[in-house]
Parts: structure tokens; sequence; C-alpha cells
């Protein structure tokens, strides 16, 4: 969900460092039960109603530039059609409707201002949309972007999923000298044939000097701190989460976008935040 465009290079290195999982141990473990880290913010979604307004608020304000990536929704504020919870997941959904100019809605939540963090654990169990053209995102921005414009302030993808890739998910970070723009990006995909299907424990560990990013009890990428300079290593100020299900876009749309596969939606069951204890 970048603000720049992906390139042939950078789905090339996706292609090029895949983890394949070939047994079932992931899919009951939840690698957040860990003693060392104590929960300090969550949403449960166990309400009914629009997403809980003290925990998210809607992102809109990449709609008139097509958030950079040429992406064909209309992000929507404060609207049922869209975003809801019923009592037991919150609902991201994305439509074939015209709205505002735009032939296609969606929401993008996001914690800015009302859950900010410098390091910790954090846990969001989805299941994902499908279909050629949809594009869903569990991510995080720097709050304030104390080094500048993207990418100079980074970005954490915790999971990325692409319709037209159906059995996989990806993890990236992004820095001013790590990024697909130049073709230095760090990304790795994870093997994952039931990320549509079944709901699946996204987790990122983000600490001093490196994060790592897990599926279930499977760690497959890790990004580690080579340096004090921040066009290596931002992340070292606060960030936010974001949740949201793009429409078509440099990625998501490059093998164009299936009509009949609308609404689709990511459903998610929990947000949980942990941080080290002390």
């Amino acid at each position: 969900m970048k603000k720049y465009y992906y390139v042939l290079l950078f789905l090339f290195g996706f292609f090029s460092k895949c983890t394949t999982v070939n047994d079932s141990s992931y899919k009951n473990n939840q690698a957040s039960e860990n003693n060392s880290y104590e929960l300090i913010w969550q949403d449960e979604f166990s309400y009914n109603g629009l997403p809980d307004s003290t925990k998210w608020s809607y992102d809109i304000e990449g709609n008139d530039w097509n958030w950079g990536n040429n992406e064909l929704q209309n992000y929507t504020y404060s609207r049922i059609e869209n975003s809801f919870v019923d009592g037991q997941f919150l609902h991201i959904i994305a439509r074939k409707e015209a709205f505002e100019g735009k032939e296609y809605t969606s929401t993008r939540l996001i914690t800015k201002n009302k859950g900010d963090w410098l390091y910790g654990r954090f846990e969001i169990r989805a299941k994902l949309p499908k279909g050629r053209g949809i594009w869903p995102a569990i991510w995080m921005l720097p709050t304030n972007w104390e080094y500048g414009d993207w990418p100079k302030s980074g970005e954490i993808d915790i999971m990325e999923h692409i319709g037209y890739m159906p059995d996989s998910v990806f993890a990236s970070a992004h820095t001013e000298a790590y990024n697909h723009i130049i073709g230095t990006n760090k990304t790795k995909g994870l093997f994952l044939p039931d990320c549509e299907a079944e709901f699946h424990n996204y987790i990122l560990e983000w600490k001093e000097n490196e994060y790592k990013v897990y599926v279930d009890s499977i760690e497959f990428f890790v990004f580690k701190k080579e340096s004090d300079d921040f066009r290596v290593w931002p992340f070292n100020k606060s960030f936010h989460l974001l949740l949201n299900v793009a429409v078509g876009g440099n990625w998501g749309g490059l093998k164009g976008v299936n009509d009949s596969i609308f609404p689709q939606e990511m459903l998610i069951d929990y947000v949980r935040v942990y941080q080290l204890k002390n």
C-alpha cells in the first residue's frame, strides 16, 4: 500500500524469496504467548456497529490522488457498507459501486493518535478476501514522519496479499536505503494456501535492533538494524496500525480486476498490542 509505484523488479524479488510452509503446525499456534510481554491495547470486536471511534479513524486523504499506487477504490468515512463490527468480527468490505467519481468503495482504518507505539508485539488475527484485483494489507506507518516523506520515515508491512496470487502473503520493510523504487527492497513471501479460507495470526515483533514477522508460529521475515543511520533504520519513532482492502493499483491490479468477485471482505477477529514488561 505504498505511496509510490511498484515495479517489476519488486515482484521478481517476491518470487525469489518465498518461504514454503509444508506442514500444519502453524494453524493452531499463537506466537503471542510470551511471558515477557504484557497486553497494552486491544480491540476484540465484541460490540456491534461502526468500528470503535476511540481506537480507529478513517483515512480518506489520498482518494484524490489514488494513494500514489493508481488504486481504484474510494475509501469511505464512517460508512457501514464498507466497515462494521458484528459482535465477533470487524468487516472491511470492498464493493463494486459508483461513489464520488469512482467505481469501487472500501475502508482504510488507522489507529493514528489513538494507538501509536514505539516497539512491541502486534498480533492481528484475520481471514483475507479473494479475487483478481484485491489488495488487502495489515501494516504500519510513522505517526509524525520525523525523517521526512515516504520512504525516509519508514514503513512496516506485516501482511500484504494479492488476489491473483491466492496462495501467498508478503511482509516488507521500506526505508530510504531499502525500497522498491531503487531496486533494494526487503520483502519476503510465505506460501499460505488457505489464507483466504481460514483465519491466521499475522504478528510483528518489533524491537530496538530488529523486527520479525510471523504467520502463526512461522517466522518468515526479519529486518535488522545495520546502523544508526535513519536511512537504513528509521524504526526508532512511533508508528500506528493500518487495516485496509484496496482494489487494483500498480501491484494489486497488475493483472486487472475481476468485477464478478465483489463484494469482498477482510475479517478481523482481534487486534492486540503488547509491549515488553518493565
